[in-house]
């Protein structure tokens, strides 16, 4: 279908405003999904389109992280690897199962993540002393066996549908790994670029694309990530926190309420 010039202009200012958002914290896709809804698309091809068009704004974000990319590509291609893995059988999911009892657990799944971002600090430091105690070896410095498997399920979620997947990127990370916030945040944008790519690619076999919506969401989103990293580099771990918990806890409203 075809977009008027007005539609056209509220798809690119959502597509800035969802990559400003996805590189910050996540949740970007609670701002384009609907904007694509409203311009008539069906459903599943907003979602596609959706998904499609926010990669770019994903990989402009990295690269605006790329100072606190630094010294951790190990750890990339370790969690990357189970996150394409996940990214691709979510993607799978949403062509082929029923997404009623799914979206029910979402805003849980969500809640939960907030409440981890919220403690991530005292539960880390609890953790360590707890390990201390015991005379346990330190956790693993990429979080071992629990992270891997926490974001192949995440990353599942997100090639599913992506809203707040970067909410429970940082979650798991915040609390698995010993690593500052900003930097944790870095990893979150590639393996989010990684796994909207590959869902993406998925539905490229399958799936019907509104390509204006695509080009549109791209351009905006790409604008958006420059944006989103030169404001999140700069706050501070409290506030970026704080932050975190408004827009997943946006996300939870709207995801209840859709």
């Amino acid at each position: 279908m075809a977009l008027s010039i007005w539609e056209s202009l509220a798809v690119f200012a959502a597509g800035i405003g969802a990559g400003t958002i996805n590189t910050i914290v996540g949740s970007g896709t609670l701002i384009t999904f609907p904007v694509l809804l409203a311009t008539g698309l069906p459903p599943v091809t907003a979602n596609v389109s959706n998904t499609l068009g926010l990669v770019p704004g994903s990989i402009s974000g990295a690269i605006g992280y790329r100072h606190e990319l630094k010294g951790q590509r190990a750890r990339i291609l370790r969690l990357g690897s189970v996150s394409l893995v996940g990214g691709a059988a979510g993607a799978i999911a949403l062509l082929t199962l029923p997404s009623e009892s799914f979206d029910t657990i979402v805003p849980v799944l969500i809640g939960l993540a907030l409440v981890l971002v919220v403690l991530q600090p005292r539960l880390a430091a609890a953790l360590r002393r707890r390990q201390e105690a015991a005379g346990a070896e330190p956790a693993h410095p990429d979080g071992g066996p629990a992270l891997l498997t926490g974001m192949t399920l995440a990353s599942a979620y997100g090639g599913y549908f992506g809203a707040a997947q970067g909410v429970l990127y940082l979650a798991l990370m915040g609390l698995l790994l010993r690593e500052d916030l900003q930097r944790i945040n870095a990893v979150k944008n590639v393996i989010a670029a990684l796994v909207n790519g590959i869902a993406a690619v998925v539905f490229l076999f399958v799936a019907a694309f509104d390509w204006t919506a695509v080009l549109l969401i791209a351009v905006g989103s790409t604008i958006g990530g420059q944006i989103g990293a030169k404001v999140g580099r700069r706050l501070p771990p409290t506030a970026l926190r704080a932050l975190i918990v408004v827009v997943g806890t946006v996300a939870i409203v709207q995801l209840v309420l859709r």
